[in-house]
């Protein structure tokens, strides 16, 4: 079992700011819940959860929404485009009046950076951060982690290249900020409109071939909707230096295994076949990230 903690310690905010055995801790109940045969453990039956996604998402949410399930919390959902919001209700507003009908936990995704601490500061219910701008998405860094672990064992020494979208990647900053803690090595490879040169003194910048050379090669999306116009000359482009091709991945040791949070650009960070190849982790991971979340959900409740 995990470790009693007080009520603001069971927020999951971020990786940045939580120790390596508290990491551990979750990816060890999340072992354990994916062991577990049966489908529904109901340990949280008599707890309401509120899914705020001020942003939009699918794995994400079904993914959160499974673990509570199948831990027979009761769900509620909250989805920006049909509710106050579009009126003008702020998202502290309504934060504030799903904990005041009663909620015991609330799992939030917005777009803004800095909102989600303010707010965790505010209320008097542990929120889970489902993604929040370009800051972190620590439940995806866990579940990928908990990947890696599985089919390593060990995470100390492992090479992890990080590519792609670097610059508006939540994904990456979380998985640097968790990885180091375990001794892992982390390099990032962007063009340069994708870089984000504030995190060159915690990770090197390497070249495509470099970054092939590595146990983990891990894509990141393009994500289009934060570009401003202009940062990609064309899919194809992108593809040609940065995306990781048939032929690229040919090369790859056999040990290595590809790793994309999705949802996935086919054929422009990846190509397709390599997505559904022999060493493609994507689907997997998003398996791991139903346990992962039940331990996160298990923690923020019952600590």
């Amino acid at each position: 079992m995990m470790s009693t903690i007080n009520l603001k310690d069971r927020s999951l905010l971020g990786l940045k700011d939580i120790s390596r055995n508290e990491i551990g801790s979750i990816l060890d109940r999340a072992a354990y819940w994916e062991a577990q045969e049966e489908k529904v453990t109901p340990i949280l039956s008599s707890y309401f959860v509120a899914n705020m996604f001020f942003e939009n998402s699918t794995r994400t949410r079904f993914s959160f929404e499974m673990a509570e399930k199948r831990l027979g919390a009761q769900v509620l959902n909250f989805s920006a485009a049909a509710s106050s919001v579009e009126k003008g209700e702020s998202i502290y507003d309504t934060v504030r009046t799903l904990e005041s009908m009663g909620i015991d936990a609330g799992v939030i995704r917005m777009k803004p950076d800095g909102v989600l601490q303010k707010l965790a500061e505010t209320v008097k219910v542990p929120l889970i951060n489902a993604g929040d701008g370009s800051n972190e998405h620590p439940t995806q860094a866990l579940l990928d982690i908990y990947t890696m672990r599985k089919k390593f064992g060990e995470l100390k020494g492992l090479k992890v290249s990080i590519i792609g979208d670097i610059r508006h990647s939540r994904v990456a900053r979380s998985n640097l900020w968790a990885l180091q803690k375990f001794g892992a090595h982390v390099n990032f490879c962007a063009p340069e409109s994708m870089a984000a040169p504030e995190l060159a003194q915690y990770a090197p910048y390497v070249t495509m071939d470099e970054a092939m050379h590595s146990d983990v090669v891990m894509m990141l999306r393009v994500q289009l909707e934060r570009h401003a116009t202009g940062l990609l000359k064309s899919a194809e482009n992108y593809r040609e230096q940065y995306g990781l091709t048939e032929a690229r991945a040919a090369k790859l040791s056999k040990d290595t295994i590809i790793m994309h949070p999705a949802p996935v650009n086919r054929n422009v960070e990846i190509d397709d076949a390599v997505v559904e190849s022999a060493q493609s982790m994507i689907f997997p991971q998003m398996s791991n990230g139903v346990p992962i979340r039940m331990a996160v959900m298990e923690r923020a409740i019952r600590g």
